[in-house]
């Protein structure tokens, strides 16, 4: 009977201490004598907005270019391999295009034809029209005659001129130079191999990977902000250990539909050849809005599926205030809405603290 009783002791002691817990935790608001709630209160002030974010990034060369044979023919040499560095105007490859010279030479022979049939019709032409001058001599249908012959001749010889000149184009073609200073990244052919064929892969790519492009794509709701400063900072996973500087230079001002981000894209001097295109970067970015802003705890703002509100005390009374949310600052959310800076607000909010409602405010230090 003993051993009943103290358990039953133990049993009715813990039944009271857990109720006392659970009425406790229930209550979000003292209850004064007068029947109204005493609530815990946070004056909203106007704050700098400052956040340090990280995003995922990746280096991309200045410039890249595929190197493409404008005419068919065979890959006589070549002299660049991958890895190569080149320099602007550096003979890269030969084409060998026999037709090509073939052609070239046949239009030269059609030029000096021409030309020798162009300048005797010049020299009939200023002889008759000369002779024509003398009333009676030349009759006007002779004239006329020579006149035109002269122009058709003319003519001939100028399209011979145009031909060759196209030929001799062609003919530059079959030298490929490099078109700006680089590195060969890729080689996809060999002497002998025929090329100019339409879709084939490229003879070659080159980079100019002196300077980079580190291109980040920022997230809609930091587009609103600008960097503290112009420069920033990233690493990479291949060196983490290696912090590296880099200048913003431009920003693509549109939003991608698919990735609701804005495209930042910085400059990066790469003289020791560190980085790699292609690399993945985390890059940091310190941004900042140009006015300051009203900031708010994440515990004074209420989310429901509808909206998101903070409580506002006026007049010893709560307002629902819809608001919208804009950074997050970590400790703080930066919100905008009908709050301004001196206005009293609810510290701990939440849906059961209807709008109307007097209560006694209690000022817990922000």
């Amino acid at each position: 009977m003993l051993r009943i009783f103290f358990f039953s002791c133990v049993c009715m002691f813990l039944f009271y201490s857990c109720n006392s817990k659970e009425q406790s935790g229930a209550k979000t608001t003292e209850t004064n004598p007068d029947g109204k709630d005493s609530v815990a209160i946070y004056i909203a002030k106007s704050d700098s907005v400052e956040k340090k974010i990280t995003l995922p990034s990746e280096l991309l060369p200045y410039e890249r270019v595929e190197i493409r044979s404008k005419i068919q023919g065979y890959l006589k040499k070549i002299n660049v391999d991958i890895g190569s560095r080149v320099r602007k105007g550096q003979l890269l490859a030969l084409i060998d295009a026999p037709e090509i010279a073939s052609r070239l030479s046949e239009v030269t022979e059609k030029i000096q034809s021409a030309k020798a049939k162009y300048l005797a019709s010049k020299d009939n032409f200023d002889r008759i029209y000369s002779a024509s001058q003398t009333e009676g001599v030349i009759a006007a249908s002779e004239l006329d005659k020579v006149k035109n012959l002269f122009m058709a001749d003319s003519a001939d010889y100028k399209a011979a001129i145009f031909t060759a000149a196209t030929y001799k184009q062609m003919g530059n073609y079959l030298a490929i130079t490099a078109p700006f200073n680089g590195v060969v990244t890729k080689r996809n052919v060999h002497e002998g191999t025929f090329v100019g064929n339409p879709g084939e892969l490229p003879l070659l790519e080159i980079e100019d990977n002196s300077r980079l492009r580190l291109r980040v794509a920022v997230p809609e709701i930091y587009t609103g902000t600008s960097l503290k400063k112009q420069s920033i900072k990233f690493t990479t996973k291949a060196m983490p250990e290696k912090v590296f500087d880099a200048k913003l230079v431009r920003k693509s001002e549109n939003i991608d539909n698919a990735t609701r981000s804005e495209i930042w894209e910085f400059e990066v001097t790469n003289t020791k050849k560190l980085l790699k295109t292609g690399m993945y970067a985390d890059a940091r970015l310190e941004v900042q809005r140009s006015q300051p802003g009203v900031t708010l705890p994440s515990s004074a703002i209420v989310t429901t599926l509808e909206k998101k509100f903070a409580i506002k005390i006026k007049q010893g009374k709560t307002q629902w205030i819809d608001i919208n949310q804009g950074l997050n600052l970590g400790d703080k959310i930066e919100v905008f809405g009908n709050i301004m800076p001196g206005d009293t607000l609810i510290l701990k909010a939440n849906e059961e603290l209807k709008a109307d409602v007097s209560v006694i405010a209690k000022l817990v230090k922000n």
